[in-house]
């Protein structure tokens, strides 16, 4: 499995209208192929990150063009560009 871990920031006083649109586009989140996982985190400032799992290091660079698409509509909410690493996953625990 691989992770792709993005940070962003978010405008001031945008976390809800940013947190209503994400909801809005959970299906075409959990729809990219190889979607295993996906969290988002972010703190009261804005400041936050996307964790997502996919099957492997190919199907997150086959979706980089769908992922851009979906960044794409938080335009308006986002102080700069998110920023995204790749990591090999060597746990992925849940209860």
């Amino acid at each position: 499995m691989f992770a792709r871990i993005t940070r962003y920031k978010m405008k001031p006083e945008s976390r809800d209208a940013a947190t209503e649109l994400l909801n809005s586009l959970r299906d075409q989140i959990m729809g990219m192929p190889g979607m295993h996982n996906f969290v988002n985190v972010m703190n009261a400032d804005g400041s936050g990150c996307v964790i997502s799992v996919v099957e492997n290091e190919e199907s997150s660079d086959a979706n980089a063009e769908r992922v851009a698409a979906l960044w794409s509509h938080f335009s308006e909410y986002l102080e700069a560009p998110p920023e995204a690493e790749g990591y090999d996953v060597i746990a992925n625990w849940s209860n």
